[in-house]
């Protein structure tokens, strides 16, 4: 789900605010109208996001209605509560299609891009512990093999763990039973990237290099000075390459053992995001616990770890098939929750996916925006479809809402038909002269730049 940002910046570039905006939003995030404190990031102008492989989809099923519906809810700004809500950030803001954020950074909360701390004042002032002390944004791929949970993995039970996110961390109501299993569904599904690196128990295959051999055995070599130490005793190779415990590794204290897996796309690293990179975590562990790694050995070690790290398509390109799809999924739990007559998972639909179509038409410029002359009559005629389809949305809330549950499962068939093959199509024909296009969206947020004053200086 995409931030309120964008949305409320077009009118300094010339793109008349309309109804269909998101509202008061967070941009521009370096001035004083914004609710996220100046010169707050939510890397919301990516081109390439994270590839998100669901384990249903992948053993030759489909998504479930309730995986749908957790996603549904982890993209949806309702669920939190405060300034979270304000700002239109969801839970899929840090961890976007379900990897982790290494851009996002809101001053105050964050000690360097990447990290976010959860016991801040921002989001809910009586958590706030006075105390910055930002976390590393983890991936959540592959997270039903990585209990506990938290950088302390103080938390047993998933369950318990994103509770305590929604209510406590980010001030949101207590989630409703259907809605926190929905959540826990969907979290549990998401996989992670393949990695031709990898073969049985862990060990690399002989796709993976002799630089990367060579460095998987001193991955399982035991410490010179601690012989009962080894990186494979922390980080299991057979066993998604944790432990489920927590240790003191020199970093201030005791936390969790982070999967390597996928961790290539992980970055920063370390509870608090300390390191950059490979180099550097692999330096700390030859200092903390004197392993005298020559040259050698470390580029080899490194290699190792970048093998182990490292996924088969790790990002999407970000264009209108994705975000159709994405929408689509959001909206097919209407298909269930209408003839359920579920008013609130009904109403939670309507509200998320009429966000989404909205966030969907300023990605295709007006006639007011001056950073792109052509394409004019594909864009209006997205535009405008895109908002048909906003009305018809907000008809099936409207009908629901009032009991008339037929007349919105009507309003749906409608929708659904057109989102099926018409749409795309009016879509893809005015892609070419959208944000979607890598030279229209540059100079698109040049121009977003140039008018907005610059950014207070955060650390790096």
């Amino acid at each position: 789900m995409r931030g309120t940002a964008i949305a409320a910046v077009i009118l300094a570039i010339g793109v008349a605010m309309t109804p269909w905006g998101r509202g008061t939003a967070a941009f521009p995030l370096s001035g004083e109208s914004t609710v996220l404190p100046a010169g707050t990031d939510l890397n919301e102008e990516q081109l390439y996001k994270p590839r998100e492989v669901f384990r249903s989809q992948v053993t030759g099923g489909a998504k479930s209605y309730l995986i749908n519906l957790g996603d549904l809810a982890f993209n949806s700004s309702l669920v939190l509560g405060g300034a979270a809500r304000r700002a239109g950030i969801s839970c899929g803001t840090c961890h976007v299609n379900g990897a982790g954020n290494g851009r996002l950074y809101i001053p105050g909360l964050s000690t360097r891009p990447g990290t976010f701390d959860t016991t801040g004042a921002v989001f809910n002032p009586r958590t706030h512990n006075r105390v910055l002390d930002a976390v590393r944004i983890p991936s959540l791929r592959g997270a039903r093999y990585l209990a506990p949970y938290g950088n302390d993995g103080r938390t047993a039970s998933l369950r318990e763990f994103v509770r305590n996110v929604i209510v406590n961390e980010f001030a949101g109501a207590e989630p409703a039973p259907q809605i926190l299993d929905a959540m826990i569904a969907y979290i549990e599904d998401i996989d992670f990237v393949p990695n031709l690196n990898l073969g049985v128990g862990g060990r690399l295959s002989v796709r993976a290099g002799e630089e990367a051999h060579r460095g998987e055995a001193l991955f399982l070599r035991p410490f010179p000075h601690n012989p009962e130490l080894s990186c494979a005793g922390c980080h299991v190779p057979s066993g998604g390459f944790v432990d489920h415990r927590a240790h003191n590794v020199g970093s201030g204290g005791l936390f969790k053992t982070p999967t390597l897996v996928n961790a290539n796309f992980n970055a920063p690293y370390f509870h608090d995001g300390r390191f950059d990179s490979y180099d550097q975590v692999v330096d700390h562990f030859d200092r903390t616990f004197a392993l005298g790694y020559s040259a050698q050995e470390r580029a080899d070690l490194i290699a190792y770890l970048q093998a182990v790290g490292d996924g088969l398509m790790p990002f999407e390109r970000d264009g209108v098939t994705a975000q159709l799809r994405e929408i689509n999924d959001f909206a097919s739990v209407l298909a269930t929750a209408i003839p359920a007559r579920d008013a609130d998972v009904v109403a939670l639909a309507v509200a998320t996916v009429g966000s989404e179509l909205r966030d969907l038409v300023e990605q295709f410029p007006s006639s007011k925006d001056t950073t792109v002359s052509d394409g004019m009559e594909q864009r209006l005629r997205a535009r405008g479809t895109l908002k048909s389809l906003v009305l018809m949305i907000r008809e099936i809330g409207v009908a629901a809402a009032a009991g008339r549950f037929e007349d919105a499962a009507v309003t749906y068939d409608h929708y659904s038909k057109l989102t099926f093959a018409a749409v795309p199509i009016m879509l893809k024909r005015a892609e070419p002269w959208s944000l979607y296009n890598p030279a229209v969206h540059a100079a698109h947020y040049a121009e977003m730049r140039r008018l907005l004053p610059p950014a207070p200086a955060r650390p790096h």
